[in-house]
């Protein structure tokens, strides 16, 4: 059962731009493992993140640090969750998150499916 979709786009120049204006926010919004990745990368974990809260009905409290995309084996995108994050896909019900992930054209983009 399809419990949530999210999807969101993100403007990889405009993204650059603000990590720049605000060298902080790379380390509010990615953790450890992500933060070195280049801009298209950055941008569209961002994209994922966003799309993922929009999947889970964007409850007040998430935490940005609370997931991480990571890639697998064959190269797909997989979320990783913890704390709030994990903690409001449980109270949903949802067994797993499904993502996919572009970058092209100076737009990154992102679509979570949270089934249950």
């Amino acid at each position: 059962m399809i419990v949530g979709v999210g999807i969101d786009v993100v403007d990889v120049e405009r993204f650059g731009q603000s990590l720049e204006r605000t060298p902080g926010l790379r380390r509010r919004l990615f953790t450890e493992a992500e933060r070195e990745l280049p801009l298209a990368s950055l941008a569209a974990r961002f994209a994922a993140k966003e799309a993922l809260a929009k999947a889970l009905g964007a409850p007040v409290g998430l935490r940005w640090l609370d997931a991480t995309v990571h890639r697998t084996e064959d190269g797909r995108p997989q979320l990783e969750v913890g704390g709030t994050v994990a903690a409001r896909a449980e109270a949903l019900g949802v067994h797993h998150l499904h993502l996919s992930l572009s970058h092209d054209a100076g737009i990154a983009s992102a679509v979570v499916v949270a089934e249950g």
